[in-house]
């Protein structure tokens, strides 16, 4: 779902992030509020005035974004649900979740906690602008109030994985008893919902709305997407309950000497292997790990004279996993991080490695399996 992303602040224990497509969605609605909409409802003021009055707009929307989303991880963290962070992307906010809800129960509460929230700071932002009786400022707070309650409107819709959708699923989760169908229907109707918008957003467009119309679209195309892929990330952790990586891991992982040089790295390892992540072995110790984006950092002239030693990395939780950690939790961790394989450590031993590659060919022969139990 994700490009690259900037960490900006911590606050309550989450880490609030920006996802590089955030820069479009930051000038796209500071330019539409001080070019279209502020000039329209408050005319006769100056240019300067509605600049400002954009860029005040386009700060109190994202606030409004991050007040949802915090709402949703507060909820999630009192009923033990971790949440990694919460990541601000060119189509709004996400809450980013570690594992599903333990309960129907945990997913509606989570879920309503965000459209109430949009609610409360709706009214508390309409209360401001009543108190300033006109003027700019009360302009931003009355666009302000006005997008918390369309924001609240438009995630109450019963499609998946808006909040309306979520607490739809929580709804046939508790009926059913079973998340996957469950997740199901709540992802077919999100689906559905998605391609209404997409034709929308083409009618519109053909009509001379071009930017609204291309805007829809593509709200469409990421709610269709989002849906589709919420389904089938709820299939792969119920193929992989009770799994662990011991089950999946290479038990003969192809290590690198300490003592080679980048060139050699580069040169009989990376262009043969195509990994991005070797370990540095010597004498059956494990000494760290050397990463395509450590080779990337050195340059080219000096790769002749480096040894791998000296641009090696420390093995952290950050790069390795225990052989008895939860196989969908570390695919969870791989789609999170970007990073395709992980070094299974068993105290200071390196027992093995795990690559995203092997735990989707499982994936894909168990489906296989079950297609020929069906006789589909």
């Amino acid at each position: 779902m994700f490009g690259k992303r900037i960490t900006l602040f911590r606050l309550l224990g989450f880490e609030v992030r920006v996802d590089q497509s955030w820069l479009v969605l930051a000038v796209l609605v500071t330019w539409s509020l001080a070019a279209g909409l502020f000039p329209e409802y408050l005319p006769g003021l100056s240019t300067t005035a509605y600049w400002w009055m954009g860029v005040f707009g386009a700060a109190g929307f994202f606030f409004s974004i991050l007040f949802h989303e915090f709402c949703h991880s507060l909820v999630a963290r009192h009923f033990g649900l971790p949440i990694s962070g919460i990541t601000l992307f060119i189509f709004g906010g996400v809450a980013e979740m570690n594992d599903e809800p333990p309960s129907s129960r945990t997913e509606f509460l989570m879920a309503v906690a965000g459209p109430l929230s949009s609610i409360v700071l709706g009214a508390l932002f309409f209360g401001g602008a009543a108190l300033l009786a006109g003027g700019p400022f009360a302009g931003v707070l009355g666009y302000l109030a006005t997008i918390n309650w369309v924001l609240a409107v438009f995630n109450l819709v019963p499609a998946f994985p808006l909040d309306g959708g979520r607490m739809l699923r929580a709804t046939l989760w508790r009926w059913s008893g079973d998340l996957s169908r469950a997740t199901h229907i709540a992802s077919r109707i999100g689906s559905g919902f998605g391609i209404v918008i997409i034709f929308v957003g083409i009618v519109n467009f053909l009509r001379g709305n071009l930017i609204g119309g291309l805007w829809q679209f593509m709200i469409g195309l990421f709610l269709r997407s989002a849906a589709e892929a919420s389904y089938r990330q709820v299939l792969m952790r119920k193929s992989l309950e009770g799994e662990t990586v011991e089950h999946f891991m290479n038990r003969a992982p192809v290590t690198v000497p300490p003592t080679i040089t980048v060139k050699e790295l580069v040169e009989n390892y990376l262009y043969h292997y195509h990994f991005r992540m070797f370990p540095i072995m010597e004498g059956g110790k494990l000494l760290g790990c050397v990463t395509t984006r450590r080779v990337k950092e050195i340059p080219r002239e000096e790769w002749g004279r480096r040894t791998v030693t000296e641009i090696a990395d420390q093995c952290t939780v950050d790069s390795a996993v225990a052989p008895d950690a939860d196989a969908a939790q570390v695919l969870g961790l791989m789609s999170r991080t970007g990073k395709t394989r992980f070094m299974v450590i068993d105290g200071d031993r390196l027992v093995g490695i795990i690559s995203i590659k092997d735990i989707l060919g499982y994936l894909a022969a168990k489906l296989d399996r079950k297609k020929e139990e069906s006789g589909m």
